[in-house]
């Protein structure tokens, strides 16, 4: 495991580097990974927006922020990701919000096709869901994972499909609206839980 996560490290970019990819490779009519389509170039467009957007907007809590100037451990969160998921868009930002707040804490991230090796010890409910992030200390030894959505949100994707079936446009567009009004609270209260573990 550890080879693996050194491997996928020396591949990391920092949170500009990967926004600065997704929006160049938009300047081509393009997404990141290896499958191109229109559907995948549109995601990837609106997430770009997105992500400008909460960029500016997400803020976080005092409660968060405190929580954060706590951690002594130096680690890196790893993020594995791709440009046309909108979890990773609604999430990501936040996530580097986080890690700003503390210099003990690197965010890095890589792209989930071209790092399928360590995706597959990640896998949520056996699927390579993102985004997926890995905390590893100085010794790539994993502290925690999170993802793919903050823990409210799984769970209403999961009551969802167990009553429908499916995951279908309706869920997944109630989930949007969920991330517009959380505004990233979520996600801090799920990362103040692990770190404190």
């Amino acid at each position: 495991m550890k080879e693996i996560i050194e491997k996928s490290l020396h591949n990391a970019i920092s949170y500009t580097e990967y926004r600065d990819l997704v929006s160049n490779l938009l300047k081509e009519n393009k997404s990141t990974g290896p499958n191109q389509s229109e559907a995948l170039y549109k995601y990837s467009f609106l997430n770009d927006r997105r992500m400008k957007r909460l960029d500016k907007t997400s803020k976080l809590t005092e409660t968060t922020v405190e929580d954060l100037k706590k951690v002594e451990k130096n680690q890196t969160w790893l993020v594995l990701t791709e440009g046309w998921c909108g979890d990773a868009a609604q999430n990501i930002p936040v996530i580097n919000k986080l890690a700003e707040e503390n210099p003990n804490i690197d965010l890095k991230i890589i792209l989930r096709d071209d790092n399928l090796e360590l995706m597959d010890q990640f896998l949520t409910n056996g699927g390579r869901s993102i985004p997926k992030l890995i905390s590893v200390d100085e010794n790539k030894e994993v502290l925690f994972s999170w993802g793919p959505r903050p823990s409210t949100a799984t769970k209403m994707i999961a009551d969802y499909k167990e009553e429908n079936g499916v995951v279908d446009a309706k869920v997944k567009e109630d989930l949007q609206v969920w991330y517009n009004k959380n505004k990233g609270v979520n996600v801090q209260e799920d990362f103040i839980s692990l770190l404190k573990q």
